[in-house]
């Protein structure tokens, strides 16, 4: 009996293995669910790329449904979502706002002068501390904040767009029937 269990412990552990791989190669890694969904977007004071000497915080996002876009110069899916992120600010009248992460301001300075300049405001975040404190995991994420600078969803990966139509477009109208509901 003894040399039987030596035998399928091992197996066993491994078909384990197998079966929780398996199921791993069918999940979308882009749908990492974030703590901070139906909470205040946490706080944060940070110079802005263009004008170190001014500040954005949170409360930026106060009184309007906006973005939060994570992005930098460095960054593949960022130059992948940039016309997008260009066609969002060009044809809706949701403001995008940026945490440009980790990334040399000079660099990120060009790069929005050689492709055009989707953010309302940029934040500088070279250290990651704010990035942190959102459980920003990689560039690109963008959030969806409701005008009482609440998360209601965070997409990682570049936007696309049938991502801001399936995920976003509907998020914004119910969060604009709620703040049309809270002022009548």
């Amino acid at each position: 009996m003894a040399g039987k269990l030596k035998f399928l412990i091992p197996v066993a552990v491994f078909a384990g293995m197998v079966a929780i791989f398996y199921q791993g190669l069918y999940k979308d890694p882009t749908l990492v669910s974030s703590p901070f969904i139906d909470k205040a977007a946490p706080a944060f004071d940070l110079p802005t790329l263009y004008d170190d000497q001014r500040r954005m915080t949170e409360r930026e996002f106060r009184g309007k449904i906006s973005l939060f876009n994570v992005w930098a110069s460095w960054c593949p899916g960022c130059a992948r979502e940039h016309d997008m992120l260009l066609t969002i600010a060009h044809t809706t009248d949701v403001p995008i706002y940026g945490l440009n992460w980790k990334d040399e301001r000079q660099a990120a300075l060009k790069w929005l002068l050689e492709r055009g300049n989707p953010y309302e405001v940029n934040a500088v975040d070279r250290d990651n501390i704010t990035g942190i404190d959102w459980g920003v995991y990689g560039a690109p994420e963008t959030f969806l904040i409701d005008a009482d600078g609440i998360i209601r969803y965070k997409h990682i990966g570049p936007l696309t767009p049938e991502i801001w139509a399936a995920e976003f477009l509907p998020r914004i109208t119910s969060a604009r029937a709620m703040l049309a509901g809270a002022g009548s």
